[in-house]
């Protein structure tokens, strides 16, 4: 467990995501974090996304994205995706999250993602629905 995160989601490395060198090509992080956010809002906040965004309630987009690559991860790897959410401002909700080794604490990734609350039936940015604040809040305890 990673201290100070309640969330993790866990996946193994497959053989197309590794480069030449074999490691995880850079790229393929941004893919593994996209698929924990998406987790910690279903299994970790127990929000339906997809439901919530075809309603028009609630989506998010990418703001801004800062990666830290520390070390690497290779095929066959298990890794567990901590990420939480940090801060919470009127339509924009910063996550951390850091990619460690099954069974390692040290991490082979930090990264910071800034996503704006977007509302999916006018594609305009929008304030954080307060029951997705509430359950965040609630979550993040």
């Amino acid at each position: 467990m990673v201290e100070g995160f309640h969330f993790s989601h866990k996946l193994k490395v497959r053989y197309s995501e590794i480069d030449g060198q074999k490691i995880v090509f850079n790229a393929h992080y941004l893919t593994y974090l996209d698929i924990a956010v998406s987790e910690y809002f279903q299994e970790g906040l127990k929000l339906e996304l997809m439901e919530l965004a075809e309603e028009g309630k609630f989506d998010f987009v990418v703001a801004k994205t800062t990666l830290e690559y520390k070390s690497s991860a290779r095929l066959n790897d298990w890794l567990n995706i901590w990420c939480r959410t940090s801060k919470i401002g009127n339509s924009s909700m910063t996550m951390e999250f850091q990619i460690t080794r099954e069974g390692e604490t040290d991490p082979l990734l930090i990264a910071e993602i800034i996503y704006v609350s977007y509302n999916p039936l006018t594609h305009v940015k929008q304030p954080v629905p307060t029951f997705v604040r509430e359950r965040i809040e609630q979550f993040e305890r």
